[in-house]
C-alpha cells in the first residue's frame, strides 16, 4: 500500500504504491489514508491526520499528510498559491507532438469520467514538461505542474498524442501492469526550514528498465533542470 518516506513532527511523507485508492473502497478495503493513520495509531503516536493533497488511484509516488490541523492548514496555503514544486514521471509509447515545453489550456469534464484539454485560458491547466528518449520506443516524461486540476498530467500528455501507458481512461487500449505515472519529488519550505524529497519508482517493469534508471541519475534534482519557459 505504502512505504514511509519522512516523518516530521507535524507531518509526514509517504509513497503511495499504483493501484491502491487515496479513500477507504468498501468492500475492496481500506484506502491510503486510512492505512497511515492505522499505522500512526499502533505505533501510539498521534492519531490525527489530515489529507493535504491526493494521488489518482493508478499514480504511486509522494503524498504528504499533516499531523494536525495547524500544519493542514499551512500545507493548504502552500498548494493553494503553487508554493510547492511537485514533479512527476510518466512513459508513454507513441510520439508526442512536441518534446518539451509548456502544456496549457482551460479542462472541462468529457466523457466516462474523463476530462479535456481546451483552447480557451480562463482558468488553464499549466504544465511544463521535459522528455527523453528510452527502450522499447517510449519516451519519459518528466513533468512539472503549476496548477493542480483532475487528471491534469494524464489529460496533458494525451493533448499532445502521448497517452500515458497503462491509463484505463486516456490510453484504454495500453496492455501494461500499471499505469505509469508517478510523483517523484517535491521541494518546498514550510516555518521557514527548506525540504526535498524524492523517490524512484519501485514498481513497474517499464520504470524498472536499465535505460530509465540510467536517465534518472541525471534528474536526481529536478529543480535544477533547464525548464521550458512559462
Amino acid at each position: 500500500m505504502y512505504q514511509t518516506i519522512a516523518e516530521h513532527h507535524d507531518f509526514i511523507v509517504v509513497d503511495k504504491y499504483p493501484g491502491s485508492n487515496f479513500h477507504d473502497e468498501g468492500e475492496l478495503g481500506s484506502g491510503l489514508f486510512s492505512r497511515v493513520k492505522s499505522q500512526l495509531k499502533k505505533q501510539n503516536k498521534n492519531a490525527d491526520l489530515y489529507p493535504v493533497h491526493r494521488l489518482d488511484k493508478m499514480t504511486s509516488g509522494l503524498v504528504i499528510f499533516a499531523k494536525n490541523l495547524a500544519c493542514a492548514q499551512t500545507f493548504g496555503r502552500l498548494f493553494n498559491d503553487h508554493d510547492i514544486e511537485k514533479y512527476y514521471l510518466a512513459i508513454s509509447d507513441k510520439k508526442p507532438s512536441k518534446k518539451q515545453g509548456l502544456i496549457k489550456g482551460d479542462m472541462a469534464k468529457s466523457r466516462r469520467g474523463m476530462f479535456k484539454l481546451l483552447r480557451t485560458m480562463k482558468n488553464p491547466a499549466i504544465t511544463q514538461f521535459l522528455s527523453f528518449s528510452i527502450a522499447n520506443k517510449q519516451r519519459l516524461y518528466l513533468l512539472k505542474p503549476h496548477s493542480g486540476k483532475t487528471h491534469q498530467l494524464r489529460v496533458a500528455l494525451a493533448s499532445i498524442g502521448a497517452p500515458i501507458v497503462g491509463d484505463p481512461l486516456y490510453y484504454s487500449t495500453s496492455t501494461a501492469d500499471r499505469g505509469y505515472l508517478h510523483a517523484y519529488a517535491l521541494k518546498f519550505s514550510y516555518l521557514g526550514e527548506d525540504f526535498e524529497f524524492t523517490s524512484l519508482p519501485t514498481k513497474g517493469e517499464f520504470y524498472l528498465n536499465a535505460a530509465v534508471n540510467d536517465q534518472l541519475t541525471t534528474i536526481k534534482k529536478p529543480w535544477q533542470l533547464n525548464w521550458p519557459r512559462l
